[in-house]
């Protein structure tokens, strides 16, 4: 909000243009596939008293995943016989089924007296995407989409009441609400029956047919801040905190089922409803857990040296009760005269940590600096961990519950840095730094048996990881040119990277893993490169990325001797990627501080298909062992096995050219 009135509308078309002809409907003519608008104004209200900023962006994507439409969702097929019966009355038009669209909205009104500044701000986001799925390539209109609506009110207020201290207070409202689905009603008549999604066993993809998960959370946090900053001499400054967060949450995860399912009717009347939470198809509950933080900070400062010395306290109350019997979470299993086998709901317990935190800057020369950090941190565990299966269901069968755990225990951090910045000559300098971090109380999934032999799965802490490298920035400047490269060298281990893996390979008849092994973001090799060289008039900037590839799980054939083995996971890398983004403007200056700006990127300038996922018997994207049998049981009128594979999600998105222009005043 400056006391000038200025503001900018910007607009940008994009589209694909590649090579590769892995992805399919992507035409060089559809220029605005992408589209990308944003519109900024400020101003004063009342000049050097109040002041305004707003900005709104509006985006319409359909990307590059593409479906066909062969099909129609109410399209009955069977291919269990020849010949087949096909019904296929899709227009054989594409459908994006990746495609996003989002509004985005910020306004803020501040005001500045004497020795106060009150800044009151609205922000509003609201998005809808869907993810690719590739077994709804023939029948995309069956896909269900994501849905994101957010609501944040603050106020901040920053008092300087003397010229050695201030204080700044911050008071925040936040309103989440997302969803997955394919209708919000999920009663609505648009609905089918579900005998419509059939026919991926022989084709290898649905013929009909609708999504029915159905899945709707909320979330209301409301938020109290206040930190205080007071120069108390010359070489001491002090700094505290308080935060307060109180939660509210609501979540639904469930499945839109026929109301007759089950019963004599179930294939010949359809009323679509939500599965009762009742059931392990269904989970619901409303939460109101409570965070609270304080930190104290001494920052001391002396010719050569910057120490920072700080603790920090962080307070969890899950605000929900546990089951006191594990082997009879719901008290489905009587025992009169036993009692110690029922369970009761006692409140979880309250966890806290105080952190301790170190940093220290010291110069050794002129030209050089010796930097040291560490530091405790605490980390709340997922929500989902906590309340999943609120109402400590089991089913009937083994491995098939999964359960949160309202005991859950915070993830701890523990942290080491010390690294060297040395400037090299005037405008060129090299900064290196070793880091090591251990991770404590990962989650993990605990498997209990109840009482009438039932095992099951529930959130607990156990897991332990560490990361350990060295990093690498080079930066140099002359004049218009800019350089900067980035590298680094990281190890990560743990013992399992997902919190299912011990209670899946327990399922799989796998033996527990007994040693640390990768986890799936460990990453050898990143380099980052960015050069640079702008002028009053224009500019261009390169950007390239390089990574090692990530872990996966190489599984063999059964043919293969191997398959008898009782591999780790996460034992074969990836193939590494290569991206580079090029972006350039030019400006025309007009009169009063005006300009036109025309502007061009490219992302994925090379247009290098980077490998996301890969088959665990080849470890590369859409290539597979395919056996006879395989090909035997293959049946289609529509497609052969090998559309099976060609999975164009597999690859990071093909070359994308945007060109923009904006009006800036």
């Amino acid at each position: 909000g400056q006391d000038q009135f200025h503001g900018k509308a910007e607009g940008h078309l994009a589209n694909y243009i590649t090579s590769h002809d892995n992805f399919i409907g992507l035409e060089a003519t559809d220029i605005n596939r992408n589209q990308d608008y944003r519109f900024e104004f400020e101003g004063p209200v009342w000049r050097n008293r109040i002041g305004f900023y707003t900005n709104l962006r509006l985006e319409n994507n359909k990307n590059h995943l593409n479906g066909i439409r062969r099909f129609n969702v109410n399209d009955f097929s069977d291919y269990s016989e020849i010949p087949y019966n096909t019904q296929a009355g899709g227009d054989s038009a594409f459908v994006p089924l990746n495609d996003n669209k989002s509004t985005k909205f910020f306004g803020k009104l501040n005001f500045r007296l004497k020795n106060f500044k009150l800044y009151l701000s609205y922000t509003k986001n609201d998005g809808q995407w869907q993810n690719y799925n590739h077994t709804f390539k023939y029948v995309p209109d069956g896909k269900a989409t994501s849905f994101n609506n957010s609501d944040m009110v603050a106020l901040h207020l920053n008092h300087m009441f003397s010229p050695k201290a201030f204080y700044e207070f911050k008071v925040w409202y936040t309103k989440n609400k997302s969803g997955y689905y394919l209708y919000k009603d999920p009663s609505d008549p648009q609905y089918i029956h579900d005998m419509y999604l059939a026919n991926s066993q022989y084709t290898g993809f649905y013929t009909g047919g609708q999504e029915k998960t159905y899945n709707k959370s909320t979330t209301q946090d409301w938020n109290t801040k206040i930190d205080l900053t007071w120069q108390v001499s010359l070489h001491h400054s002090l700094k505290s905190g308080f935060k307060f967060t109180q939660h509210r949450l609501e979540n639904l995860n469930s499945y839109v089922r026929n109301k007759w399912y089950g019963t004599a009717y179930e294939f010949v009347r359809y009323e679509p409803h939500l599965t009762p939470s009742s059931t392990l198809s269904a989970d619901y509950y409303e939460k109101e857990p409570l965070e609270m933080a304080a930190y104290f900070q001494d920052k001391m400062e002396f010719n050569e040296m910057v120490l920072k010395l700080g603790i920090r306290f962080d307070y969890l109350n899950p605000n929900t009760t546990y089951p006191s019997q594990r082997r009879n979470p719901d008290n489905k299993l009587l025992f009169d005269e036993n009692t110690d086998r029922m369970s009761s709901y006692p409140e979880a317990e309250v966890k806290y940590q105080l952190s301790p935190r170190f940093g220290l800057t010291y110069q050794l020369a002129k030209t050089a600096m010796l930097h040291l950090s560490y530091g405790h941190f605490f980390q709340i565990p997922p929500f989902y961990a906590l309340y999943q299966n609120a109402d400590f269901l089991v089913g009937t069968t083994n491995y098939e519950t999964r359960m949160g755990n309202g005991q859950l225990k915070p993830e701890r951090t523990i942290q080491y840095e010390i690294g060297l910045w040395q400037e090299i000559t005037e405008g060129m300098s090299l900064d290196m730094s070793l880091f090591y971090k251990d991770i404590y109380d990962l989650l993990t999934m605990n498997i209990f048996t109840t009482y009438n032999q039932i095992r099951y799965g529930l959130y607990s802490n156990k897991d332990y990881g560490n990361a350990r490298g060295l990093e690498m920035k080079y930066e140099a400047v002359y004049g218009s040119f800019t350089g900067v490269v980035n590298y680094t060298l990281q190890y990560t281990r743990g013992v399992a990277d997902n919190p299912t893996t011990t209670f899946t390979r327990a399922g799989n008849n796998q033996d527990p893993i007994s040693r640390l092994i990768p986890l799936n973001w460990d990453q050898r090799h990143t380099v980052n490169i960015q050069l640079g060289y702008v002028k009053k008039e224009y500019g261009v900037t390169l950007v390239g990325n390089y990574g090692s590839g990530f872990p996966y799980t190489y599984e063999p054939i059964g043919e293969n001797p191997l398959s008898q083995v009782n591999l780790y996971p996460n034992n074969n890398p990836k193939p590494s990627f290569l991206t580079f983004d090029l972006r350039a403007y030019y400006d025309i200056f007009l009169a009063r501080e005006q300009k036109v700006r025309f502007t061009f990127v490219a992302y994925n300038l090379l247009d290098r298909l980077n490998e996301l996922s890969v088959s665990p018997e080849t470890g590369r994207a859409n290539q597979s062992i395919i056996l006879d049998t395989q090909l035997a049981g293959h049946r289609s009128d529509f497609n052969d096995y090998y559309d099976r594979i060609n999975n164009p999600a597999a690859f990071s998105a093909p070359r994308m050219i945007k060109i923009g222009m904006g009006y800036y005043f």
